[in-house]
């Protein structure tokens, strides 16, 4: 930060001092639990054989415990992107309007979840189902680590339920696909070359009417060493359309990298797989009980009312310490 220049470029200047808080509250959060401990030490000795006294110091450290462990949570938060914005895209799978009625679903849920985490959200595309539901959607997420918490929803999401859309109120199984990367800042180290895209223009129309953004300023880019696909119509120019689309390819292509280092590729959600039975991370089952299961870590959660209401981080954390985990084994 002291360095000159700091401020000429404002988004890489937010990106630095977004990586400093979020590092000196946790520096100075382990420094005071020591202090803490070390001070609570001292008082159980000079006590010892008074029960209430006692008492009151056990209660005080089971708060100091408790802080630990969300201070050896954040500890988990190792990855190179974990502290910058997350970008989902959300793409309903096989299932009909059942899947599109999902998507929407898991769109509200995860939009929850945000105002409880007091993240910061923007709906970049939209793509609505005729009858009911969403076909796809993007969403940008901001704050405190949005990609190192998001990444662990990557993957295909279940439904089983009985269908309001099915007249024999037959029990349907539906699916979506949840893809989240990284929003990587324009002077990060990721090449892309001209050469290497195919950038494509048309003409969006969204919800409000035929009058509502149909000027062709749409963009498609294909990067076409990876077939990645990526477009962007939400904003009303074609060159912030171009600009938003390009920082999606780059954040794409950092997942990619970040995979390939951790050979991780063959458990995570790849956009050219069926989004379809046999290949999902959670299953939510509305009937013939209720219960959300992830499969990778066994996290259960019998409330999947309050689940779908935005009560993920009891999932986000068991998978968090359970990459940890295959991190020590290595």
């Amino acid at each position: 930060m002291s360095d000159a220049g700091f401020w000429d470029d404002q988004e890489k200047a937010q990106g630095v001092i977004r990586e400093l808080k979020v590092a000196r509250r946790v520096v100075e959060s382990l420094g005071s639990l020591d202090a803490e401990l070390v001070d609570l030490a001292e008082l159980a000795e000079m006590v010892e054989g008074d029960p209430e006294q006692e008492k009151q110091i056990l209660s005080e450290l089971e708060g100091l415990t408790e802080r630990f462990e969300r201070l050896e949570l954040e500890a988990l938060f190792s990855g190179p992107n974990d502290t910058r914005p997350a970008i989902m895209t959300i793409q309903a799978g096989n299932g009909g309007t059942d899947a599109t009625d999902f998507a929407e679903m898991l769109m509200r849920m995860y939009i929850r979840w945000a105002e409880a985490s007091e993240i910061k959200y923007k709906t970049q595309e939209l793509t609505p189902n005729d009858e009911a539901g969403i076909k796809n959607a993007t969403i940008r997420f901001e704050g405190e680590y949005a990609y190192g918490r998001l990444k662990s929803e990557v993957g295909v999401h279940r439904l089983i339920r009985i269908s309001p859309f099915n007249a024999a109120g037959k029990r349907q199984t539906s699916f979506v696909g949840i893809d989240v990367i990284p929003e990587i800042e324009d002077d990060d180290t990721i090449e892309i070359l001209d050469k290497d895209l195919k950038i494509d223009t048309y003409r969006a129309g969204g919800k409000g009417g035929q009058h509502v953004n149909t000027s062709d300023s749409a963009v498609r880019i294909t990067h076409l060493p990876t077939g990645l696909v990526v477009q962007c119509q939400n904003e009303r120019s074609q060159h912030k359309n171009k600009a938003q689309a390009l920082k999606v390819l780059k954040g794409r292509l950092a997942r990619l990298r970040e995979e390939e280092r951790e050979k991780e590729i063959a458990s995570a959600y790849d956009a050219k797989g069926e989004i379809a039975f046999g290949s999902q991370i959670r299953t939510y089952t509305l009937q013939p009980y209720t219960l959300v299961k992830d499969h990778r870590t066994g996290c259960e959660n019998g409330d999947v009312q309050g689940v779908l209401d935005g009560d993920l981080d009891r999932f986000m954390e068991a998978w968090l310490r359970e990459q940890a985990g295959k991190g020590d084994q290595k």
